[in-house]
């Protein structure tokens, strides 16, 4: 999880911290780029805020994060959640040094400031990265942890941990390790090095790449397909896929047609399947 600010800003994560590090917007309308998209009303936009840090995930943001997404996770008016960094420098620029740095094993043991990281794995609905700029140590940990990431040119991905004399701590090694195989994660993981976002994007780390300026909207137009699809089948697919990482063959296999089966008995399952009968859109009730 944690990482050096970039060079060209050491100090950069060593500010104090604010209030409220996170906001929480609903988008009411798609700008008029993403046509046909018109609206974006079951699409959650969460801004880490943090500019002044480049975004640096202290334990009092990721606490934040994780409870502004499981509230959504609770409100059935949410789909599909997009996760970006104020500004145009940071998704985020990695861990807060400044709280890491005086930290021993039993006191980041007991501590309990990990304990988000699991949270935000539990979240239920997709989670959309859209990352500009820095996306490095545990803010590429973020990234990851998220179901898709929608890059922006200048974005810049790694787990530099090394440099400063320590691994990974929330998902690096293993998230990674399963995006761009082995031989890839042992390299940049083992030299601190950092990839763009065309390598990130050609390793199979990353879902799309997009004009910076254009990063948050292209993630909003993917969290509204999502969105428009049948939410309880979305919540059961995202559950198989993830699966599929850590499982073996027969036991997701097994997982996944259970949770076939049990979508039979929704309303949304006889509702797409008549509206394809009837050749008109199905309405979905999330029921």
């Amino acid at each position: 999880m944690t990482d050096p600010a970039p060079s060209s800003d050491p100090a950069a994560i060593a500010q104090p911290a604010a209030a409220e590090h996170v906001r929480v917007d609903f988008p009411s309308r798609a700008p008029a780029a993403l046509a046909p998209v018109t609206t974006l009303l079951n699409v959650a936009l969460v801004t880490l805020d943090r500019p002044a840090a480049l975004n640096a995930l202290s334990f009092d943001l990721l606490d934040q994060l994780a409870s502004a997404l499981e509230a959504l996770d609770r409100d059935p008016s949410c789909r599909a959640i997009v996760v970006t960094g104020s500004g145009d420098r940071a998704f985020a620029a990695g861990a807060d040094i400044r709280e890491l740095a005086p930290q021993s094993a039993a006191s980041l043991a007991s501590g309990g400031g990990f304990r988000a990281w699991d949270r935000l794995a539990a979240i239920g609905l997709p989670l959309i990265a859209a990352v500009r700029g820095f996306a490095l140590g545990g803010g590429c940990e973020l990234a990851m942890t998220c179901d898709m990431i929608v890059a922006a040119e200048d974005a810049t991905f790694g787990q530099p941990e090394i440099r400063i004399g320590v691994m990974p701590g929330a998902g690096g090694t293993q998230r990674l390790t399963r995006a761009i195989g082995k031989a890839r994660a042992m390299e940049l993981i083992l030299t601190g090095r950092t990839m763009s976002a065309r390598e990130a994007q050609a390793a199979g780390l990353v879902t799309s790449v997009v004009p910076a300026a254009a990063t948050v909207d292209a993630a909003l137009e993917l969290g509204a397909r999502i969105a428009a699809m049948p939410p309880l089948a979305v919540r059961a697919a995202k559950a198989a896929i993830l699966d599929a990482a850590e499982r073996p063959l027969g036991e997701g296999l097994a997982r996944e047609r259970d949770a076939f089966f049990g979508l039979f008995d929704t309303q949304d399952q006889a509702e797409g399947m008549a509206a394809f009968t009837d050749k008109r859109p199905p309405v979905w009730s999330g029921r």
